[in-house]
């Protein structure tokens, strides 16, 4: 990027990492990843486990979008203390605190029991919401400080696939567990989830990252992340990705219902929310692997990557809210999913890329309080449509995919901007 703002072609990054080559060779890295891999499997047994759980003891979806609200809206207010935080605390020790805590509240859904009890559902998610906050920037944030700049790609690009394999299974696996033998053990095994993840997380060494020189000064802090962006138009645009497709990010609340009452699999509403994340789990762990083969890793592909992302999530959102069967339904959203991990992924990388190591916290922890900020409206407003309006679940999810449309043409037309 220069000076001015725009942006500076680079050329292609050689040699590229292999996604097995750096699984072998960096041990920091093997290990926080198989540290997703653990905690990110028992997350999924928790969603299912919540969402069926709160459909079954209040019949309503705004329930679920209350959940998904507060499982969010903390991050709003959090973040920018979170990122002066990840900044200047040791982030493996944040790390490994932040996931102790989280052990303890998972245990604590198995309290909830009667329709009266639901608001304890709620505290739960906002605390472990706080928590998330500072975990999630903290562990973005790590990645380059324990990989080369040439295996950023490959590393997000796993991350990326383990997010959606952990979905994928999880949410099968969770359905499949709640189902058989009762949300309390899919609640234990995300708790112990989170021990084992400690366990290996603690195994990884992340070389100490450069500090604000001057004493912590709050304020000061949060607002010198705020003065980076407004000096660099572009990484404030890559910051915005996100975002806007979280502000489409209400059809969690729609693919809940659908698989509740639409597609229940042999009766199961829990099994049909399970199999609908399964789509979104396989279609997420595709997207950025084909793009990364047919586009490769220079910074023009990758940003024509995010583009092209916006417009396939928005044709074939509009194909699931369309169709009247499983089979048609499932591959429709799995290809939408597709062109959001995309999006997520390669900004994720510009980003780190882009943004110095003493920032970084700062930035990351912005990001992730508007994206937040971006799904809680987006739920609230399908819980409110479905729920107060009484919309047909088709018609919220056909909307949702003209929406994407909008941000697509809005990142495409600030590169060509950028480009002047």
């Amino acid at each position: 990027m220069h000076a001015d703002g725009k942006i500076a072609e680079t050329p292609e990054r050689a040699p590229r990492a292999g996604y097995r080559e750096l699984l072998r060779n960096n041990r920091d890295f093997r290990n926080l990843w198989l540290g997703q891999v653990v905690s990110e499997l028992g997350d999924w047994f928790t969603t299912v486990a919540l969402f069926n759980l709160l459909l079954e003891l209040t019949n309503r979806a705004q329930a679920v979008s209350w959940l998904l609200i507060l499982m969010h809206l903390p991050a709003v207010v959090m973040g920018p203390l979170a990122g002066m935080l990840v900044d200047r605390l040791d982030r493996k020790r944040l790390m490994i605190v932040t996931n102790l805590l989280r052990a303890g509240l998972m245990l604590c859904y198995i309290l909830v029991r009667r329709r009266d009890q639901v608001w304890l559902v709620y505290v739960i998610a906002a605390s472990e919401t706080l928590l998330v906050t500072l975990f999630e920037p903290a562990r973005t944030a790590s990645i380059p400080n324990i990989c080369r700049k040439e295996e950023l790609v490959a590393a997000n690009a796993i991350s990326s696939v383990t997010w959606s394999v952990m979905l994928t299974c999880g949410a099968a696996l969770g359905g499949l567990v709640t189902a058989l033998f009762g949300r309390e053990v899919s609640f234990a095994v995300d708790s112990l989830s989170f021990l084992v993840s400690t366990w290996l997380i603690r195994r990884v060494a992340i070389p100490p990252h450069p500090k604000p020189a001057a004493p912590a000064a709050g304020l000061r802090d949060i607002a010198d992340g705020f003065r980076y962006l407004h000096a660099h138009p572009p990484v404030l645009a890559l910051l915005l990705v996100k975002t806007g497709w979280c502000l489409g990010g209400g059809l969690l609340s729609v693919l809940s219902v659908f698989g509740q009452k639409i597609f229940p699999v042999r009766g199961s509403g829990a099994a049909g929310i399970g199999v609908l994340f399964a789509a979104r789990g396989v279609g997420t762990a595709l997207g950025p692997i084909l793009a990364r083969r047919l586009g490769g890793e220079r910074d023009s592909s990758m940003r024509r990557a995010i583009t092209a992302g916006f417009f396939l999530g928005s044709v074939f959102y509009v194909a699931f809210g369309q169709a009247q069967s499983l089979p048609v339904a499932w591959p429709a959203l799995l290809a939408a999913h597709m062109g959001g991990s995309i999006t997520w992924v390669f900004s994720t990388v510009l980003l780190q890329l882009e943004v110095p190591d003493a920032l970084r916290g700062r930035v990351f922890a912005l990001e992730f309080a508007l994206l937040t900020l971006a799904l809680a409206l987006s739920n609230y407003a399908a819980g409110y449509g479905l729920d107060v309006l009484g919309l047909d679940p088709r018609l919220v999810a056909t909307c949702v995919g003209i929406y994407f449309v909008l941000p697509g043409v809005a990142w495409l037309a600030a590169q060509r901007l950028f480009r002047k």
